[in-house]
């Protein structure tokens, strides 16, 4: 646990420095009274300490410590300085949840532990800031701070679809071949056109996934876009329990994908069993065209195909008719066992279950595959093709169904040594990062709050493009990733990107309603909102209809980062949203 090491010596760094701050600055707060001291005629200066510079003050009201002994100052150049403090110890939480994550995941496997518990944790860091930002102080400072929730909400969807996806575009760039990447192969520079990443169709449900998951935000605005503002904590209510039925609905989906990844996959393999079949029948010619006039399977064609596997004319195809048929179909290109293509095409032919198949059953069954091949014809191409060129089309649309399916992990799975210690170690920083997380989400609102306030910058800004980069660490190590130039890594990345952004939207949503809701605190994000929505329908639906992304795209996706800030500027202080 290399990692684990680094991680804590960076932590243990950080938490001694800001004892030695802590030290210092109680030092200098220490109060001597004039009547102990004996005058020299020369008045006393007090030399204020780093964390109380006045000079860089924009105000001269003083600050209230956090837990009444972390330090805070009144000055732009202090809250700097403890916003990187506070960040740095944010972003090493998260750093250990995510370590620990991956570790408990690569003992335990996926199931309960990938799909429930560990989206949880991912979203903890985000969490804790968010409550942080709305439980403390009475009313009216809830809702002066909350806007810092709301800062990072919309800051880490923005951030992750825009700097994090151009980023990762670029650094896994590939050269573009028949509008494919080539893996590993990086020949073209930055070629806006030529270069840029191809992903699985995985990656593309789960950009469809998080376009699912931005349903709340519109349910919790509806009031504010038809006027009903009595109904506003209403929609908060219902936008709550649909993020939570929808984060349970996402993590089972997480849970049982790996299931529903191998169903797609045999489903895959079985229509290459049926083009195997269709491409055999297009190659016997002499028997006659497939289909009839109308358009329907020509029944008298398939009579004749059945006669010419029948060999000994007995009026059955058994399991080794078929068998020894299917093994020249070259099922090895596509790596199908010539045994599993028999049971499958038993499976639909064999109505009777007598382990044979007579002329009537192979009839009804290679009609049933010709009008499933038509089906997929006119679903991909909008209209019926000719026998010949339908054959080929479904055949070419199998093979690209079985890539996509595939899992075409080239990364050995390192063995776990010693389990049950591993399982200790993760175990322990996953309880570090929450306790860190808790400990700082606070002092780290209380400090930007502080820097709005001296800057006169308002705090949602200061959130919406710092707290981001504090509270997600999976950013470096994304970017190492997708750097191998390979499909795989490229669709991992940007699967993690909308898994992020969907985990976001729902879990880290809820929170911040449900703090609302029980605050009663008043929903007034309208322009926040719509940038949410802008960047996540607009990230979402280019990778739910494609899987691959010329590198063009990522100066589209750079753009919308200050497009988004700028809207949410114009709206709020030129139109007068909030």
């Amino acid at each position: 646990m290399a990692i684990k090491k680094d991680v804590a010596l960076q932590l243990f760094l950080a938490l001694a420095l800001l004892l030695l701050i802590l030290g210092s600055s109680g030092q200098s707060s220490q109060r001597v009274s004039d009547d102990d001291l004996a005058s020299d005629g020369v008045p006393s200066v007090r030399r204020p300490s780093f964390i109380s510079l006045n000079r860089f003050s924009s105000s001269s009201s003083g600050c209230e410590e956090t837990y009444g002994f972390l330090p805070c100052t009144t000055t732009v150049v202090g809250n700097i300085f403890l916003i990187v403090v506070y960040g740095y110890l944010m972003f090493l939480s998260a750093k250990l949840l995510s370590h620990g994550s991956e570790f408990l995941l690569q003992i335990l496997g996926p199931g309960i532990i990938g799909g429930f518990f560990l989206p949880i944790l991912g979203a903890l860091p985000d969490a804790t800031i968010i409550l942080a930002s709305g439980l403390s102080g009475d009313k009216e400072t809830a809702q002066s701070q909350v806007s810092v929730g709301m800062g990072l909400l919309a800051g880490s969807n923005v951030m992750l679809l825009t700097i994090l996806w151009g980023s990762c575009l670029i650094a896994g760039k590939c050269d573009l071949e028949y509008s494919v990447a080539v893996d590993q192969q990086d020949t073209k520079g930055f070629s806006l056109t030529g270069s840029g990443v191809s992903t699985d169709i995985w990656t593309s449900y789960a950009a469809r996934t998080m376009v699912i998951s931005v349903i709340p935000f519109i349910i919790v605005q509806l009031p504010l876009v038809f006027n009903a503002t009595s109904l506003s904590r209403l929609a908060v209510l219902i936008s709550f329990i649909i993020s939570i039925s929808l984060f349970v609905a996402y993590s089972l989906y997480q849970i049982f994908q790996p299931w529903i990844q191998k169903r797609k996959l045999a489903y895959a393999k079985h229509k290459h069993v049926m083009s195997g079949f269709l491409k055999y029948l297009r190659r016997s010619s002499s028997l006659g065209k497939l289909f009839t006039a109308n358009g329907e399977p020509d029944k008298v064609v398939l009579q004749k195909l059945f006669k010419t596997m029948d060999q000994n004319s007995d009026g059955y195809l058994t399991m080794n008719d078929l068998r020894a048929l299917i093994i020249g179909f070259q099922f090895e290109e596509v790596d199908i066992d010539s045994d599993e293509a028999v049971a499958q095409v038993m499976k639909d032919f064999d109505t009777s279950h007598d382990t044979q198949i007579d002329e009537s059953e192979f009839v009804k069954g290679f009609t049933r595959w010709l009008n499933k091949a038509k089906r997929a014809a006119i679903m991909h191409q909008g209209r019926t093709l000719q026998s010949i060129r339908l054959l080929n089309d479904f055949d070419l649309e199998t093979r690209r169904e079985k890539e996509l399916f595939e899992d075409k992990s080239d990364e050995a799975v390192e063995k776990v040594e010693n389990p049950r210690s591993q399982i200790s170690k993760s175990v322990f920083m996953l309880l570090l990062g929450t306790v860190v997380a808790a400990a700082f989400a606070d002092p780290l609102v209380d400090t930007v709050n502080n820097f709005s306030t001296a800057t006169s910058i308002p705090s949602f800004f200061v959130s919406f493009v710092i707290l981001p980069f504090a509270s997600s660490s999976e950013i470096v190590s994304t970017l190492i990733s997708v750097n191998k130039k390979r499909l795989r890594t490229a669709s991992l990345a940007y699967s993690e990107i909308y898994g992020s952004v969907t985990m976001s939207s729902i879990l880290t949503l809820a929170v911040f309603l449900g703090l609302v809701y029980i605050r009663n605190l008043t929903w007034d994000f309208s322009s926040e909102v719509l940038v949410i929505l802008i960047v996540c329908i607009v990230m979402g639906n280019i990778a739910s209809f494609r899987t691959t992304f010329p590198l063009w795209m990522s100066l589209m996706a750079f753009l919308l980062y200050p497009l988004s800030l700028l809207l949410v500027y114009i709206l709020n202080y030129v139109f007068g949203w909030s």
